[in-house]
């Protein structure tokens, strides 16, 4: 992985010492609340409901065991002992208080981490498909063009104020599997006519208010031309993105009211303008950082070991059906550890638990940890010989939870338990939710399927992506859940699908099981999965099965 310069040392390191002056000011009354707001944000740091919090990047997903056990010694020393895993790839501490700040911030830059840029309208911490490096059908590992477009865009003198936050998504792979299309730039790796790697370049998706799926700007964009490309996207956002109204600032309403046609001529000529400029230092740089992002050294050993555990254990078979996936070298496979026990808070792990993670990095993973937009932590390159031994030390540490891509493996944003602008609470629908799909042991016969929970209308909780999504909103003073179907965040993107009028906290989890029990119903065969069925059938059984045939007329 990338190792700091000595001019990412001492610019991080200068960054937490003039934060550190500003918390003293904060501290002595030289400043005020609404003086300090915009400085302690542009430093990852929230006022919530109850306390502050932190929000530290995690550069595209990517962490070594010695930043990992870092992040445990945090949660011990100055928060209550656990994390949170976001949707953007970064953690999240719900407890800091306002004098330990710089102290944490010190314990980052100790182990090459900050929290620059996790908020603010700037670009946000850039995010990557969490097995990239490792997965069979990658193009190209994205993460030196991730890391390539960190080092532009940290502290860029034209883009710290931005119409509105800013969020870029980049995959190597055909398959995705980091929503690009639900980004405001979404990078996805192709091939020519003549076989060269490039990118597909998608602008103007996002989630929130006004949920919008990217359009392609370029069908193919050479590597090279990468950051000319991309600046000339954030230019033109720059000049066009409205700075009168924060619910259409984002550049997904620039190009809505500007038109796709034109906003694609402006970036063409701006590029055009840019391009010359670039005389290949970013593509020298671009050198230097792939070879920090060298492929591990492969052990060659047997793995029918791991083929004989397989068959003679039912509990470990069933964890790796699920929490497996296919790994470049066939020796070795992707492991996904679920931080999404049933009953369990989606994305909370404990310092323990971070630090048994960081220790099979180290001893079985070739020490690298990656996070996902789903709120899981992935072990990239692990030998088969070695699984039975990390999935022991998994079931031990209450992380070894067979569901990934279940119903129980659940996207939840911290909602109104945490959240200033949460309407709703989101935590404790998804733990039911879970706990009662573990109850009638019906998830793994209902196979891949995706539920995502926000809080609020700015859905940190990919909602609008999933394939049963859930929208807690206030009603009146009272919690009002709605339910939308057939949302997808891969390749196939589209947003999800409003059923009708919403549920209230004590009909959510029944309104999901009446869902899933259509679904068991209506499906043609075992593995046609929720959305195959609900892009077969249409959203009508469904809303009959939620409603009943008094209720669909109503909903209509």
């Amino acid at each position: 992985m990338y190792s700091y310069s000595d001019f990412d040392e001492s610019f991080v390191r200068a960054r937490v010492a003039q934060f550190t002056s500003q918390v003293e000011r904060r501290l002595d009354g030289s400043l005020t609340e609404d003086e300090f707001r915009p400085l302690r944000l542009m430093n990852g740091l929230y006022l919530q409901l109850h306390a502050y919090m932190l929000r530290i990047a995690i550069p595209y997903g990517t962490l070594s065991p010695r930043q990992m056990r870092q992040l445990a010694l945090i949660a011990d020393t100055w928060d209550k002992g656990y994390g949170h895993f976001t949707t953007r790839q970064n953690i999240q501490f719900n407890w800091p208080k306002l004098p330990d700040v710089p102290a944490i911030l010190t314990a980052l830059a100790d182990v090459e981490m900050h929290a620059i840029q996790t908020s603010g309208n700037c670009v946000r911490n850039v995010t990557a498909d969490h097995f990239a490096g490792a997965a069979a059908d990658e193009i190209e590992d994205p993460r030196p063009y991730a890391e390539l477009l960190r080092q532009w865009s940290t502290d860029h003198p034209e883009f710290q104020f931005l119409p509105r936050k800013f969020k870029i998504a980049i995959t190597g792979a055909p398959n995705d599997r980091a929503v690009t299309k639900a980004h405001d730039i979404g990078l996805r790796m192709v091939r020519n006519a003549a076989g060269e790697p490039g990118f597909e370049v998608m602008v103007g998706g996002g989630l929130g208010r006004t949920p919008m799926i990217a359009f392609t700007v370029r069908d193919f964009l050479p590597v090279e031309d990468l950051i000319p490309y991309v600046e000339a996207v954030l230019s033109v956002y720059n000049t066009l993105g409205r700075r009168d109204n924060k619910y259409k600032a984002r550049i997904k309403i620039t190009v809505h009211e500007t038109g796709r046609e034109e906003i694609s001529r402006m970036v063409e000529e701006r590029f055009a303008e840019l391009r010359p400029l670039f005389h290949g230092n970013d593509q020298t740089l671009l050198a230097g950082i792939r070879e920090a992002f060298a492929a591990p050294a492969f052990r060659n050993a047997p793995v029918e070991a791991y083929d004989a555990f397989y068959k003679a254990d039912p509990v470990f078979r069933a964890w790796a059906d699920t929490n497996l996936a296919a790994h470049r070298n066939d020796q070795y496979a992707i492991v996904t550890i679920s931080v999404k026990a049933h009953g369990q808070t989606p994305g909370d792990a404990t310092s323990d638990q971070m630090r048994l993670m960081a220790d099979l990095a180290e001893r079985y993973g070739h020490s690298d940890l990656r996070i996902s937009h789903e709120q899981n932590v992935i072990l990239p390159h692990v030998h088969k010989s070695d699984l039975p031994a990390v999935h022991a030390a998994l079931v031990q540490a209450g992380l070894g939870t067979a569901n990934v891509g279940l119903i129980s493996d659940i996207i939840a944003c911290p909602g109104m338990d945490y959240c200033a602008l949460a309407t709703a609470r989101s935590i404790p629908v998804a733990q039911e939710i879970a706990t009662r799909f573990e109850e009638l042991k019906l998830e793994h016969e209902i196979g891949p399927l995706k539920i995502k929970i926000s809080g609020c209308i700015n859905a940190c909780g990919h909602h609008h992506v999933g394939h049963i999504g859930i929208l807690g909103l206030d009603r009146a003073g009272v919690e009002n859940y709605q339910i939308t179907l057939g949302g997808d965040g891969t390749e196939t993107a589209v947003i999800g699908e409003k059923t009708g009028p919403g549920f209230a906290y004590d009909e959510i989890v029944p309104a999901i099981e009446r869902l899933v029990q259509a679904y068991l119903g209506l499906r043609e065969a075992p593995q046609e999965t929720f959305l195959q069925a609900y892009r077969r059938a249409g959203m009508e059984p469904f809303k009959a099965a939620l409603y009943g045939q008094e209720g669909e007329k109503d909903a209509a």
